[in-house]
């Protein structure tokens, strides 16, 4: 099997496609053959050694993708070959042929195809669990989704849909969030506009629950329209800055900022995070969410698919197929 591996980190174009034999699955786990991978940027991080985990080189990269069972360990009874399902590593996703643990996997809604499927985990999951566990969001409440153009963003504007909210959505162009607004976001404000805050206060009053995927300039704006007690959801830092929270804004809002790590949170949780991961499914298969996929590309091409994320070109997801 090809298997897309890290042996330097020095970045994408490091990156080497290698053959190695695919290991047998144990008691519990499962063997798939993969047919597509979704691609992020913390896989990115990981190629450059900018990631909280710091895998062990040289390494297989990736963290999720979806594909059909091949094989199943004695003791599981839930999957069987010829199941389409999606999965998660970390990392190990990029392999023609994986063998992960029966709880790291899902059945894949029947309206996903492979592509959708393959991208739909991570952005969905951490959406949801930064929503409802992070921010608390009610029914009625407005939701601030900051990168909205991009996978979790575009996850979170459904999610945030979904559970009642009316959505505000951030992105850099004013294309990108054409696309966004189709996909349910009340409104739509660019960062181009100056003080983006002055747009979400003149809207609807201020933000009860701030998804930030962003930082930086973004979370500097954001805690200027907060209505009383709202909530501000940490999830990255693609601006490259970590933003530092005034305090005095935090106090005189009685707000709260919660850091969000929705793996680490199912690995310290799992009921929760499997009970987060089959609700999301739950809404993919009755048609209510989708992965959007911008940019696709064949599997060796792997470093182009990080550019294009490093270059902000994609809209949503972007892929790797056979």
């Amino acid at each position: 099997m090809r298997a897309i591996v890290c042996r330097e980190l020095t970045g994408p174009s490091a990156l080497r496609v290698e053959n190695r034999e695919p290991s047998e699955p144990t008691d519990s786990e499962v063997k798939i053959a993969a047919h597509a991978w979704g691609v992020n940027f913390v896989d990115v991080l990981m190629t450059r050694g900018g990631y909280q985990l710091k895998p062990e080189l040289p390494f297989v990269c990736g963290l999720e993708g979806a594909g059909e069972v091949l094989d199943v360990g004695r003791t599981v009874t839930e999957y069987r070959p010829g199941d389409r399902v999606i999965y998660g590593m970390r990392p190990g996703a990029f392999a023609e042929v994986v063998t992960v643990a029966s709880t790291s996997i899902i059945h894949a809604p029947a309206t996903l195809d492979w592509e959708q499927a393959a991208c739909f985990r991570s952005a969905f999951v951490t959406a949801y669990h930064g929503l409802v566990q992070g921010g608390r969001l009610a029914a009625g409440e407005v939701a601030l989704i900051h990168g909205a153009t991009g996978g979790m963003g575009l996850a979170a504007v459904q999610v945030a849909k979904l559970l009642g909210a009316t959505v505000i959505a951030t992105g850099g162009s004013e294309a990108k969030l054409d696309i966004v607004k189709q996909y349910g976001a009340d409104h739509v404000v660019s960062y181009a506009s100056p003080h983006f805050r002055e747009t979400v206060r003149d809207l609807t009053g201020g933000a009860d629950v701030v998804f930030d995927p962003v930082g930086g300039d973004v979370f500097d704006e954001s805690m200027r329209c907060l209505n009383w007690g709202a909530r501000i959801v940490v999830v990255g830092f693609t601006s490259g800055r970590a933003a530092e929270a005034r305090t005095n804004h935090v106090l005189i809002k009685g707000a709260s900022i919660v850091g969000v790590r929705a793996g680490e949170f199912a690995r310290r949780n799992p009921e929760i995070g499997r009970k987060n991961l089959e609700t999301v499914a739950e809404w993919a298969e009755a048609g209510k969410i989708q992965s959007h996929i911008s940019h696709r590309f064949p599997f060796e091409n792997v470093a182009d698919a990080m550019t294009a994320i490093t270059n902000r070109e994609v809209i949503g997801r972007a892929v790797l197929h056979r």
